[in-house]
């Protein structure tokens, strides 16, 4: 496995410098934002697409560091009712995954987006509870005319394009646990896979060791984020999982996002990097940093280096004692 960081971390500095401090810091990978959320200050898809030269300075850029490119993320809502909304998160993503090709970089990770709950609807409704039975309904209706229909033409694209989509379970979203993720993938194809985002596991109240093994047993994890989360034991018998009070509000809060080892000790996370490994997951896992009571610099620091304790970085050895 290698070590990775999402680089929007480092939005505000020039892409060049942003560089050369993750490689001082043991770097081996990037994943670089494209467009949605994550934004594109370090790479505007549109302009090296266009501009065969540009592409090549960007590729030098990074390769010149020893660095690989684990992902293009542009994590939107390509789903939202708003249409105008709803374009610009494709565009994003179409776009993400054309440079992907160009840069042979093998995963786009973006959300599976969330659709309102009728043709006319303004804003997205995201059904978490099976009743009333309009929920059910409303749930039924956004799988069959927007959820599966987008990302089976649009994973076909991907795949045509030699391009996996990794989709981040976060809650919000109509793919936000292990099993809404298989279910999408069996009628879109194995293209579909997860950014699969430790983090958004705890507040859901799942195991990410074991869904490390229930999309591992698919061969359904095409990205790894390393975040962590808290989860405060009076707030959360106050608020609930689904606590919708902004992430600010950290003293009041049911759970907040932490750096690695800031939510859960090492030996929870070596068991994580350990499943990851059973299942042949060996490919990047890449930081993010979303931990409120820590600086960019320290939050990211802290986590590369409790990260380097437990990543299992070489190949398997042989099982020499049998």
């Amino acid at each position: 496995m290698k070590l990775g960081i999402f680089m929007v971390l480092f939005g505000g500095r020039p892409l060049e410098e942003a560089l050369d401090y993750v490689a001082s810091k043991g770097i081996q990978a990037v994943e670089i934002g494209t467009g949605g959320n994550p934004g594109n200050a370090h790479c505007k898809p549109e302009e090296l697409l266009e501009n065969k030269t540009k592409l090549t300075e960007f590729k030098r850029a990074v390769q010149s560091r020893g660095l690989t490119i684990s992902a293009l993320s542009c994590h939107g809502n390509p789903l939202h009712p708003q249409k105008a909304l709803a374009q610009a998160d494709h565009d994003d993503f179409v776009k993400s995954v054309l440079l992907a090709e160009q840069l042979e970089v093998p995963v786009v990770n973006t959300f599976s987006g969330c659709p309102g709950d009728h043709e006319d609807a303004k804003y997205p409704n995201w059904p978490v509870a099976p009743w009333p039975n309009d929920y059910q309904d409303i749930l039924k209706w956004q799988w069959e005319n927007k959820v599966i229909p987008y990302w089976t033409e649009w994973g076909k694209f991907a795949a045509e394009h030699h391009v996996k989509i990794g989709l981040e379970l976060h809650g919000g979203f109509s793919v936000h646990t292990p099993g809404t993720l298989l279910k999408l993938r069996e009628a879109a194809g194995e293209v579909v896979g997860a950014n699969l985002d430790p983090s958004h596991m705890w507040w859901q109240g799942i195991d990410p060791v074991e869904a490390v093994k229930i999309l591992g047993h698919e061969n359904a994890i095409h990205h790894f984020h390393a975040k962590d989360t808290t989860i405060d034991p009076v707030n959360v018998n106050k608020w609930g999982i689904t606590d919708m009070q902004t992430y600010d509000k950290m003293m009041d809060r049911a759970w907040q996002f932490r750096t690695v080892g800031y939510g859960h000790d090492l030996k929870t996370w070596a068991d994580i990097i350990s499943a990851l490994r059973l299942v042949g997951y060996d490919y990047v896992v890449s930081i993010e940093h979303e931990d409120g009571l820590m600086s960019v610099e320290e939050g990211f620091t802290k986590a590369v280096g409790n990260l380097k304790q437990v990543l299992i970085e070489d190949s398997a050895a042989d099982m020499w004692w049998l």
